[in-house]
């Protein structure tokens, strides 16, 4: 199994055991279902962001190494970790997320200001996408770029982006509540 696998399933494993720290710790907690929705998507608020500061900084070790030739195992290790997270995110973002609670708690959270603000973060999340896309394009005239590389730039900002605006909004959105 080459290090691209196993970067894939320990960012899955990882993905997992995060889910199972979840579900235990919340188990004993009694709650209505909207006291449950309205504690969830304050926590999603205060999650997003800080997950799109570490899905930035651990991005700095892959872009300060472009260039520098072909990759090595410990790279590989690292994409296949980058694209577990990358989905993760994606998921949490582009869904109501919350995939283990009940149907009721679901469509609480997902409410029509939180999905005008998702959309609002996809918008933004796009034009970085693109602006990220033209930037690689630019820069490839000077320092060729692979095409995986590129793909890595354009959602690192892409994804980021819609991130910290989703954040920023529901964080927003709670506290004029």
């Amino acid at each position: 199994m080459n290090a691209f696998m196993i970067g894939l399933f320990v960012g899955l494993g990882a993905v997992l055991v995060i889910a199972a720290i979840t579900k235990w710790r919340s188990r004993n907690r009694p709650m209505s279902v909207a006291e449950k929705a309205d504690y969830l998507s304050k926590r999603r608020a205060r999650t997003l962001p800080a997950l799109a500061v570490i899905y930035f900084s651990q991005q700095v070790s892959f872009f300060s190494s472009l260039g520098d030739g072909g990759h090595r195992g410990v790279d590989h290790f690292k994409i296949g970790a980058w694209i577990v997270l990358s989905l993760a995110l994606l998921f949490a973002l582009a869904t109501k997320g919350f995939l283990f609670q009940p149907k009721e708690v679901r469509d609480l959270i997902d409410d029509e200001n939180t999905r005008s603000n998702r959309a609002d973060a996809m918008r933004l999340g796009f034009l970085f996408a693109c602006s990220a896309a033209l930037a690689a394009y630019f820069i490839a005239e000077f320092q060729p770029l692979t095409v995986g590389e590129t793909a890595h730039l354009v959602l690192t900002f892409g994804l980021g982006a819609a991130l910290l605006r989703f954040g920023y909004l529901e964080r927003r959105a709670h506290k004029d509540a």
